[in-house]
């Protein structure tokens, strides 16, 4: 959008000759971009701030609604500062199970506490385990205290808890970094280290939100130095399919460098950063062509 616009602006500005006359009067092309890279930063620093935290809620909400009502899944994971909340349940029993540390992802829990719920929600025992183990539809949990509704415990040395979940469920109720405002994607982030999840998706989600009033800049670059050559190439025609493309190749740019750094290969800093890197270097170098030649 702020590509496209950019360009209509620009363009608008080349057939009425004003950016001719205004060069022709020493205005540079620095000079009068400078307001619509303010008002690029602006826009994108409203979006990170402002909209994003509004939007992340929101989907939240919506995400919450149709594993619930459409999909059907009982199961939710949340991460905190003192360990991971994971509720599983089923037509006829509900548990909430608690650990301190988490290893594979998920599929490995120590210190781990089961409580559990009849359908109507009425408590009926309680599990302290050493640690928890998801196998085939059950956790097995090792030196296991198990107790029921009297509070007397009985030690096992393993006790097997029945469970629909799968690693793949449990990797999707993982929060999406979509559904994190900007302001609290840092401490998610620490939490879910600390619980000992990786968090990658998401510290580089973090870091694509600071990048992108820059990106929203990049835009405007690249569309005035296709925009300036429009007397030059003679018709709007070439100036709509060139930033057709070159929207499509930043785009294209931030796919590829958003899995590289979530696979490792690029340093996460590095991979948020490099479209609008690379976008504004490219379009400044066409724009210090066109002035000095």
């Amino acid at each position: 959008a702020v590509l496209f616009g950019a360009i209509f602006t620009f363009a608008c500005l080349s057939r009425s000759h004003e950016l001719v006359a205004a060069r022709a009067a020493g205005v540079s092309a620095w000079q009068f971009l400078c307001a619509p890279l303010v008002v690029a930063v602006f826009m994108g620093c409203f979006a990170v701030t402002i909209f994003n935290p509004l939007a992340a809620s929101l989907l939240a909400q919506y995400s919450r609604l149709e594993a619930r009502h459409i999909r059907g899944e009982a199961s939710q994971l949340a991460v905190s500062a003192n360990g991971l909340w994971l509720r599983q349940g089923a037509t006829e029993s509900q548990a909430v199970i608690h650990a301190l540390r988490v290893a594979e992802q998920g599929e490995q829990l120590e210190d781990v506490l089961v409580i559990r719920y009849d359908d109507n929600d009425r408590f009926t025992g309680r599990i302290d385990a050493a640690s928890a183990t998801l196998q085939d539809r059950q956790w097995l949990l090792s030196q296991a205290w198990v107790s029921d509704t009297d509070g007397r415990p009985i030690y096992q040395e393993s006790y097997e808890l029945p469970t629909d979940l799968t690693p793949a469920q449990i990797e999707e109720s993982f929060a999406s970094p979509a559904t994190i405002s900007f302001w609290e994607l840092p401490r998610f982030i620490a939490n879910a280290e600390s619980a000992g999840f990786s968090a990658t998706r998401h510290r580089l989600y973090w870091y694509s939100l600071i990048c992108f009033p820059f990106l929203l800049s990049a835009m405007v670059i690249v569309a005035a130095s296709f925009s300036f050559r429009l007397t030059r190439l003679g018709g709007t025609s070439q100036l709509a399919v060139a930033g057709a493309l070159s929207g499509l190749g930043i785009y294209f740019l931030q796919d590829v460098t958003q899995a590289l750094g979530q696979t490792g290969i690029l340093p996460m800093l590095l991979a948020a950063s490099a479209p609008s890197a690379v976008a504004i270097l490219l379009g400044m170098t066409f724009l210090f062509h066109e002035e000095d030649g």
